[in-house]
């Protein structure tokens, strides 16, 4: 029977918070390396992928020389 009463929903008071201690330069700084950081990624060398897969051989042949 809530549908049609005639009294408006109680929303939540809202909050004002001002921090004590901001430095608008140092977190325009911090947002700065925060994006540098994410654009710059770190490529996988490809010695990596070539010790990967002689790893994987060497489990295939040391699986098939147990299994035999």
């Amino acid at each position: 029977m809530g549908f049609f009463s005639q009294h408006r929903k109680v929303k939540p008071r809202g909050f004002q918070y001002e921090p004590r201690h901001y430095d608008p330069r140092k977190d325009e700084s911090l947002k700065r390396r925060l994006r540098i950081k994410t654009k710059v990624r770190r490529r996988r060398s490809p010695i990596a992928l070539f010790y990967l897969i002689a790893l994987l051989l060497f489990a295939v042949y040391i699986y098939n020389a147990l299994g035999s």
